[in-house]
């Protein structure tokens, strides 16, 4: 999976936007303002960090080389996926869509009932 597809994918989700707060080489992807993705076409290959649970995050880095703690980030709430496609595509979706949640679920609620399936 590259970063098109990953592009795809975040922007698919309901009100996410893509904004470039840090410039043009970081694509971050936000719902309600708060960041779910950070996308670095700038790296070889591409890189995207996403939110993720603590336990779970731990996991994924044992499992997959590919995943590493956040890169500038909340290494406790964050993984970095190098996008060289050891990581298998449907995996990559869901963690895209559990990084999604995961902020969704930090929103007000009056916010997050819009979001929440």
């Amino acid at each position: 999976m590259g970063p098109q597809e990953v592009t795809a994918h975040a922007l698919s989700l309901p009100a996410a936007v893509e904004d470039h707060p840090f410039g043009p080489e970081l694509d971050v992807y936000k719902v309600e303002g708060k960041i779910f993705a950070l996308l670095s076409t700038k790296d070889e290959p591409p890189r995207v960090s996403l939110k993720c649970d603590p336990e779970l995050a731990l996991h994924l880095r044992h499992e997959h080389p590919a995943i590493t703690a956040g890169y500038h980030l909340n290494k406790r709430h964050w993984n970095t996926v190098v996008l060289d496609g050891t990581v298998p595509a449907d995996e990559l979706l869901d963690l895209i869509d559990h990084s999604y949640e995961r902020v969704v679920a930090g929103l007000p609620k009056a916010l997050r009932v819009r979001y929440q399936k």
